[in-house]
C-alpha cells in the first residue's frame, strides 16, 4: 500500500524529540495476533479465547479446567450454541468476538457478562451487537491484504477479571430457516493499558511514532498531545495543509474515480475559497495524547481524495464509561480494530466522548484526507467520526452533538464541503447500494444512510438535523 513516508529531517529529530510514554507492565502478554510488539511498547494486550458447543453442563457454567478440556469448535459453521462458561483470566476492560471469515455475518444474539477486578460479584449479562459494519470496503487495498477477519462491535465493560459467554444462532420461524453460526469465533478480550505517565527520560520514538506526529505538523509540535482550538479567521489558514494534490491516495487502486466522486454533481464541492467556509478548528487530542502504541498499526498512511461527506457513528461499545476513561476506551478500539480484526489501523477517523472531547483516529494528519474503515462502501472521499457509546435508547449529551458539529465545520470547509448540503458518492459495494451506484447523500449523513444497519442510533440519528445547522452557521453560511 502506498502511503507517506517519514522525511529525513524528522527523522533527524528523533534524538531530541521528547515524548511521554508508558512503561510495559510485567503482567502483559501481547496476542500473537499483535504485529512487530516490542518490549518499548506501550501497555495493553489481548487475549483470544476459542469459543466451544456449549451442551448440556456447559450451559449453565463451570471452570476454566472443563474449558480446557472440551475445545471443541471446529472449522465448519454450526447451529449450536457457543461460548465459555465462568472462567478467570487476566484482568481486561473491552470485549468482542471474531471469526474466520470476513464477509461472515454472524446471525444470532452474542451477551457476555463479566466480575469487575476486586469484586465476588458478577455483572448482569451484556448484549455485544453482532453486526459491526464500520470496516473497511471488501474491495479496497485493506481488504485485499487478507488479514481481515469478520467481527462483532466492541463493547466496553470495565477492568474485569472473570468471563462467562454465550452466543445462539437465530432460531427458525415460520419460513425463515435458523442461523448458522460462522465458523473460528473466538472471544476477543482487551486490556489497553494504563493512561500515559510522563518520564523524566522518555525512549526514542519509533518511525512510526514520529511519522504519525509529523503528520499534523504545523497545526503542533512534533510529539504534541493536542491540537490547539483557533478561531475562524486563524483556521482559515489551515486549508494550506490538508496534502490535496500532493498526497498518493488508494482511490483508483480501490475502483473510484480519480477526482473523488462523482464530476457531474452540481453540488460538488469546489475549492475551499481560500478558507472562506471553515469553521472555527476545535481542540483535538492527537494520538500521542490518548496514548496510540504505533507499533500495533501498518506503517505508512492511505489517503483518499477529498473529504467530501461526513458519516457519524456510535460505537455501539456501551455508555459505561466515564470521560477520564475515554482514552483506555478508545486505546482499547484501536487494538481491537488493528489486533483481532485485521485493519491497517483504528476505523474512525476521529472520536468523540459524551463530555464533547475530540480526538484524532487513524493516523495521517487530521488535516488531511485520510482514508478511514468506518462505513462500508463509503469509505473514500468520506471521514468516519464515531461518539464513544450507544445511541439507541440513550440519548447524547450536549457536548457531544456541539462536538461533531463544531469538527464537521472546520473539517468539511478545508475541503469547500457545506454541511447543510447534499453530495454524491460512488458507492464501493454494501447491502444498500451496489458498486458503482451514484448516491446523492446529506454531507453529514448517518451510518444507515450508506449502510443498512441501527448505528448511529435513533437519538443519535435524530441530532444530526442540529449538528448541520450549527455546523454550517459556524462556518459563515
Amino acid at each position: 500500500m502506498r502511503g507517506i513516508l517519514v522525511s529525513s529531517t524528522v527523522t533527524a529529530c528523533a534524538a531530541a524529540l521528547t515524548l511521554p510514554f508508558l512503561a510495559t507492565p510485567s503482567a502483559a502478554s501481547p496476542s500473537t495476533h499483535d504485529p512487530g510488539v516490542t518490549a518499548r511498547s506501550v501497555p495493553g494486550s489481548t487475549q483470544s479465547l476459542p469459543l466451544i458447543p456449549l451442551r448440556g453442563a456447559h450451559r449453565g457454567g463451570g471452570h476454566a479446567k472443563s474449558h480446557g478440556k472440551n475445545r471443541t469448535a471446529g472449522p465448519e459453521p454450526t447451529s449450536t450454541e457457543q461460548g465459555l462458561p465462568q472462567m478467570e483470566v487476566k484482568p481486561f476492560s473491552l470485549v468482542g468476538i471474531v471469526w474466520d471469515d470476513a464477509a461472515a455475518e454472524l446471525h444470532g444474539h452474542a451477551q457476555v457478562r463479566t466480575r469487575p477486578v476486586g469484586s465476588r460479584d458478577w455483572a448482569d449479562w451484556q448484549e455485544v451487537s453482532t453486526h459491526d459494519d464500520d470496516r473497511p470496503d471488501t474491495d479496497s487495498t485493506e481488504a485485499r491484504a487478507g488479514r481481515l477477519r469478520g467481527s462483532t462491535a466492541p463493547l466496553w465493560v470495565g477492568a474485569s477479571d472473570a468471563i462467562q459467554v454465550r452466543v445462539r444462532p437465530e432460531a427458525a420461524s415460520g419460513r425463515t430457516p435458523g442461523g448458522s453460526l460462522p465458523a473460528g469465533m473466538r472471544l476477543e478480550l482487551v486490556d489497553p493499558g494504563v493512561d500515559r505517565a510522563r518520564s523524566a527520560a522518555p525512549p526514542v520514538p519509533s518511525e512510526n511514532e514520529l511519522a504519525a506526529s509529523a503528520a499534523n505538523v504545523p497545526l503542533a509540535p512534533l510529539g504534541a498531545t493536542e491540537i490547539p482550538a483557533l478561531g475562524k479567521p486563524e483556521s482559515e489558514a489551515d486549508v494550506e495543509h490538508t496534502g490535496v494534490g500532493e498526497l498518493p491516495t488508494d482511490d483508483e487502486e480501490d475502483g473510484y474515480p480519480p477526482d473523488g466522486d462523482d464530476p457531474d454533481d452540481p453540488d460538488r464541492p469546489g475549492p475551499a475559497d481560500g478558507g472562506r467556509y471553515v469553521g472555527p478548528r476545535p481542540r483535538i487530542v492527537t494520538r500521542a495524547g490518548w496514548g496510540a502504541d504505533e507499533s500495533l498499526r501498518e506503517s505508512g498512511f492511505s489517503y483518499t481524495g477529498a473529504v467530501r461527506a461526513a458519516f457519524v457513528h456510535h460505537t455501539a461499545s456501551g455508555n459505561r464509561y466515564s470521560c477520564s476513561q475515554s482514552a483506555s476506551v478508545i486505546r482499547g478500539i484501536y487494538r481491537y480494530h488493528v489486533v483481532s480484526s485485521g485493519w491497517r489501523d483504528l476505523g474512525y477517523n476521529f472520536l468523540i466522548d459524551k463530555c464533547g472531547t475530540v480526538y484524532e483516529g487513524r493516523a495521517g494528519g487530521v488535516a488531511r484526507p485520510v482514508k478511514g474503515a468506518h462505513t462500508l462502501g463509503f469509505n473514500s472521499n468520506s471521514m468516519g467520526i464515531a461518539v464513544l457509546g450507544t445511541y439507541g435508547t440513550t440519548n447524547p449529551s450536549t457536548a457531544a452533538v456541539d462536538a461533531v458539529a463544531d469538527l464537521t465545520a472546520w473539517k468539511l470547509g478545508l475541503f469547500g464541503a457545506n454541511p447543510a448540503g447534499t453530495t454524491s458518492l460512488v458507492s464501493g459495494g454494501g447491502n444498500l447500494f451496489k458498486k458503482g451506484t451514484k448516491v446523492r447523500l446529506k454531507v453529514i449523513s448517518g451510518h444507515r444512510d450508506g449502510f443498512s444497519t441501527e448505528c448511529p442510533g435513533d437519538r443519535l440519528y435524530r441530532k444530526l438535523g442540529t449538528a448541520r445547522a450549527v455546523a454550517a452557521r459556524l462556518q459563515g453560511r
